[in-house]
């Protein structure tokens, strides 16, 4: 396959946050305390959180951990990307705010979000989106065509990603370099915040509104991810439970 072809593969397949496949062998987090305690329970329109893995990428290994009194995912990439995701639905109107934590040793000094060889990050809660594809821009559109031709569906109309960002404020919405479609929230930045728990409740209409400037459609899916293979380096950060708040209780 020509270099440009599988480059395209590769991107296509990375940016499907809310499409199936196959969870890794040996990881099961079904089960632990973490799980239950975080996205939506199975009988809620969600499945279970499962371990998936990029075809052509190294996978992060995942597992539950007791850290400091919480129950926690551990999270080690070395060179490596993959994330711990549940596929479920909140409707629009049923959509409030987004509560998760976490826990970071080191940042990745290689790392920038905004340039294509260097989009790794310690830490991502990454939310996926229906809406009207329709909209799609020709070159978003066919890149969903061929995440569709590769993997069986399309890649999400829209991606909002919680990050931390080595050195861009909090505040800072950066752009996919891939696609428009996939866009990072920075809501951490710099060092002075390593090797502490930090937690975050989060308005998810509000914050899609201001980062793709229009209102959400459905969420489709929800994940954790720590990536370095871009940068081929070594990160590792802990998870909390992710929890989804209704909408009373949402950030205003």
């Amino acid at each position: 396959m020509p270099p440009a072809v599988d480059r395209s593969r590769g991107a296509a397949l990375l940016l499907l946050s809310a499409c199936a496949s196959p969870p890794l062998d040996g990881t099961d987090v079904a089960d632990t305390p973490w799980a239950e305690q975080s996205g939506v329970h199975p009988g809620f329109d969600a499945e279970v959180w499962n371990h998936r893995t990029f075809p052509g990428k190294a996978a992060s290994e995942f597992s539950y951990a007791r850290l400091e009194g919480r129950d926690a995912i551990s999270v080690t990439a070395k060179g490596s990307a993959s994330m711990l995701r549940q596929v479920l639905r909140i409707e629009p109107e049923e959509l409030g705010a987004v509560r998760f934590s976490w826990k970071v040793p080191a940042l990745i000094e290689q790392a920038d979000m905004a340039l294509r060889d260097k989009d790794d990050a310690p830490v991502r809660v990454v939310l996926a989106f229906e809406g009207d594809r329709s909209r799609l821009s020709a070159r978003d559109a066919a890149l969903s065509e061929l995440a569709h031709l590769l993997t069986g569906e399309p890649m999400p109309y829209a991606t909002l990603m919680y990050v931390w960002c080595n050195r861009r404020e909090p505040g800072t919405v950066i752009r996919n370099p891939r696609t428009d479609r996939v866009r990072k929230l920075v809501v951490e930045s710099g060092a002075h915040g390593l090797n502490r728990w930090l937690e975050y409740e989060r308005d998810i209409r509000a914050d899609y509104q201001r980062v793709f400037g229009e209102a959400p459609g459905a969420l489709v899916g929800i994940a954790i991810m720590t990536d370095s293979d871009n940068t081929q380096s070594r990160a590792s950060a802990w998870y909390g439970p992710v929890r989804f708040l209704p909408v009373s209780a949402g950030a205003r």
